[in-house]
């Protein structure tokens, strides 16, 4: 009984966790293309939010994708907000497929051949294929936990009546919704906690009232994965987590308190329903109460955003303050993430080049240069977390594109901390108008370069060619008025040296402009 009760749990959590990550990998960056084009106003991050969530079977990774969103810089925290009210909606939609198709028709003899047809597809594909295997086995593998968990729960309805649970006064109540957090919390999974709670309901083991408070309960256990995501990561994905968490609640507490407005409606459907009309009745209860919430939420999502800013502030925004570790999981976010860091390091780091070669120049401190280059760091480290698999094309290039525009800069960043002297610099700049030119221009482009800007990468082009071929020709003009004793043979080591230097920081900095436009194909 025990035994096959947590067969079947578990079988119904592998199959969710295969199904959502063969969707995932097999939609590859569709689902990452529809968060950001189709969020733009609350009611379309709410359809993105709800669709996502239906097709992946899991609000969890849609949450946990949006968080990745926001820290990443491509989700503002008001899209977010929406996105999470729509996945509130979307993951009810689990329910009806247990309510309407695990209980009402055993499937298992379709099942399995889908397991074993998807299990062929994950070992004899590849890519996108080898995805749409794992999904096939995780669909299957829910349907065959859903019969494990009704042939447990009918035993354990023959053994223990929890139909007696108290859930008319407010401690009885308070507990059926702590238990059924706790289920959440513990299955890591609100979609696997609703399925034993309506197979329970279906066999006898549970009341209608006593269904309805654990799937309260259930509902606000999903935030749980969120507030763990929160500790210790970045202030964008603790304030997406904050909204989630205060939704949830939000939502647990309206639907507690009208209860007992809903259940003479759901005996209502119960009684009208030959087969599964309770399973059934709780699946729209379920749906009903987050629908109510994210109605009364919604009009009011940018004031949401706005409070949860107060609540979580960042008065110390750093170029890598969005390469939140949980970020790392998902590839494609994550990438936006460094990508965004690496920019906006690059940004500073060319209005330290335009300060450095300014007809008055000035040399960078040691703090600043201290803070780029521990950015730098701190990104590599990130990176290195990120896995990328050569069969991924794009995202495999982006990866490596990614990876030598950070070493472009952290050779950038070395230069300019050992920048010649100001004098020596102050002589090229009146000697050599190009390089004044390149400052100038330098510095008009580092708001660009911060943007990600790929129009700069063309630009640098340009600046570095000029300056390059100036030091080519400059180098003979120099030896030779050494040689004629026109100059000073220290003065003209020095003047060549720091053209050397100019050229080579002007170099990085268009190498690492050009590694982060779009399309970069992995050069040196």
């Amino acid at each position: 009984m025990i035994a096959g009760l947590l067969g079947g749990i578990g079988l119904f959590l592998v199959g969710m966790i295969l199904l959502t990550e063969g969707l995932k990998d097999a939609a590859g960056e569709a689902l990452r293309d529809l968060l950001a084009r189709f969020t733009r106003t609350p009611a379309q991050a709410l359809l993105s939010g709800a669709l996502i969530t239906t097709l992946v079977q899991s609000s969890s990774a849609t949450i946990l994708t949006t968080i990745g969103f926001v820290s990443a810089g491509l989700l503002t925290l008001a899209q977010a907000i929406g996105v999470i009210l729509g996945a509130a909606v979307g993951t009810t939609s689990t329910g009806w497929i247990v309510a309407f198709l695990g209980l009402k028709y055993s499937i298992t003899a379709v099942a399995l051949p889908l397991v074993g047809v998807g299990a062929l597809l994950r070992l004899l594909g590849r890519g996108r294929w080898a995805a749409a295997g794992t999904s096939l086995v995780g669909f299957g593998l829910i349907f065959v936990g859903i019969d494990s968990l009704q042939m447990g729960m009918e035993g354990l309805a023959d053994r223990f009546d929890l139909a007696r649970l108290d859930a008319t006064g407010l401690s009885g109540r308070v507990w059926l919704v702590g238990i059924g957090l706790a289920m959440t919390v513990v299955m890591q999974s609100s979609s696997a906690a609703v399925a034993t709670t309506l197979t329970a309901l279906y066999v006898g083991a549970v009341g209608m009232e006593q269904a309805a408070l654990l799937v309260i309960g259930q509902n606000v256990g999903t935030a749980v994965t969120s507030a763990l995501v929160a500790i210790g990561a970045s202030v964008p994905a603790r304030r997406a987590a904050v909204a989630h968490v205060a939704f949830n609640l939000f939502a647990g507490t309206v639907a507690f308190l009208a209860i007992p407005l809903y259940m003479p409606l759901l005996h209502a459907i119960d009684a009208g329903m030959v087969d599964g009309g309770d399973a059934i009745a709780i699946a729209s209860f379920h749906t009903a109460f987050n629908v109510v919430a994210v109605a009364l939420v919604l009009p009011f999502s940018r004031r949401l955003a706005e409070m949860v800013g107060r609540i979580v502030p960042d008065p110390f925004p750093s170029p890598t303050r969005n390469l939140d570790p949980s970020v790392a999981r998902i590839p494609a976010v994550a990438l936006e993430a460094a990508r965004g860091a690496v920019a906006e390091i690059g940004g500073h780091l060319a209005r330290t080049v335009a300060e450095t070669l300014a007809p008055e120049p000035t040399t960078p401190s040691r703090e600043r240069m201290r803070a780029l280059h521990d950015g730098l760091e701190e990104v590599r480290t990130f990176l290195a977390r990120v896995r990328t698999s050569p069969e991924v094309g794009d995202i495999y290039e982006r990866h490596v594109a990614l990876l030598h525009a950070a070493d472009h800069l952290d050779r950038l960043a070395r230069a300019l901390h050992n920048a010649p002297p100001i004098s020596a610099r102050r002589s090229l700049v009146a000697r050599a108008g190009v390089v004044e030119e390149a400052g100038r221009e330098v510095g008009a482009l580092a708001g660009a370069l911060e943007a990600g800007a790929a129009a700069s990468a063309g630009d640098l082009a340009g600046i570095a060619g000029r300056v390059a071929q100036a030091r080519r020709e400059r180098r003979p003009e120099t030896l030779a008025a050494t040689a004629s004793g026109e100059r000073d043979a220290r003065d003209a080591a020095t003047d060549l040296d720091t053209m050397r230097w100019a050229d080579r920081v002007i170099y990085h900095l268009w190498r690492a402009a050009h590694h982060l436009g779009p399309g970069t194909p992995p050069a040196s």
